[in-house]
């Protein structure tokens, strides 16, 4: 019973996740919406007939339908065959090739193209909060992202906990946030907006509430960020990551005016002592 609340509790969640994808708001969001509902007529190409002809069947030879042939001995048809084979494997050839193609268009890691310079933004996903390390602009922030638009953000991804899964749905797609590992996301915001990010990759008692805002404003507006966050009398040193570090339920907002030099770098390497460990992708 417990389990069964746990779920109705998420389904919200998960549900604003799916209408999101449908509203992209940068482009790499948009490529993979465009690919999910190409993917998705595709497959109606199978399924809208065979629905029409299960009722078709079912009415032609009804009982009352005296005039429908009856054949028992029938057994095989040549276009029965080739319809039954030829369709589904041109389906399965163009859902390949656009898998194909997708995946390297797409790839999490792969920059995206512009003229303009991209923000490096470093993600810890922790017990059950989001810390974001702005490592050129010497800032942080915990459950508050604030990008400017029209600009590529890099994500260098990492977790000071369990695995957890850093996902912006309108933004572009999920990918893993691991101990001792680095995972890199392009991604990109081309209007102005506040879009829901979330984990969604179960990590215990505080999952629920384990979800930040992402603000995409003008980059007047991300520099005045950055100026009233150098404000902050807090500092991202040792001693508070390990405060931090203590698992916490719905962590309000907070900002940091300054973040001890490689601190990213000592999360990724107290996990994994060897640069070999380390991974992208």
């Amino acid at each position: 019973m417990k389990k069964l609340w746990i779920t109705l509790l998420l389904l919200p969640g998960w549900a604003q996740a799916s209408w999101a994808l449908l509203d992209p708001k940068g482009p790499i969001a948009a490529d993979e919406k465009q690919l999910i509902l190409t993917a998705f007529a595709l497959m109606l190409i199978v399924v809208i007939p065979v629905i029409v002809m299960t009722f078709a069947f079912a009415w032609k030879y009804r009982a009352s339908n005296t005039a429908a042939t009856y054949a028992p001995k029938w057994d095989y048809s040549h276009q029965v065959e080739a319809v039954v084979w030829l369709v589904p494997a041109v389906i399965v050839l163009i859902l390949s090739t656009l898998v194909w193609r997708s995946t390297h268009a797409l790839t999490p890691e792969k920059p995206l193209v512009s003229a303009v310079k991209p923000l490096t933004v470093q993600v810890v996903a922790m017990n059950w909060k989001w810390l974001f390390i702005y490592p050129e602009q010497g800032v942080a922030s915990v459950n508050e992202l604030v990008i400017p638009v029209g600009t590529p953000v890099q994500f260098l991804i990492t977790s000071d906990s369990v695995m957890n899964s850093f996902f912006i749905p309108r933004l572009g797609g999920q990918i893993y946030a691991m101990a001792g590992m680095q995972t890199e996301l392009n991604l990109q915001a081309d209007e102005p907006g506040t879009y829901r990010g979330l984990d969604t990759q179960f990590s215990g008692a505080g999952f629920s509430g384990m979800h930040f805002e992402t603000q995409a404003t003008p980059v007047a507006a991300f520099e005045q960020w950055v100026k009233d966050t150098r404000n902050s009398r807090l500092v991202l040193d040792d001693t508070r990551l390990k405060q931090l570090e203590v698992p916490s339920e719905d962590v309000t907002p907070t900002r940091f005016s300054r973040v001890t030099p490689q601190l990213f770098e000592s999360i990724l390497q107290k996990y994994a002592p060897h640069a070999g460990a380390q991974i992208k992708g």
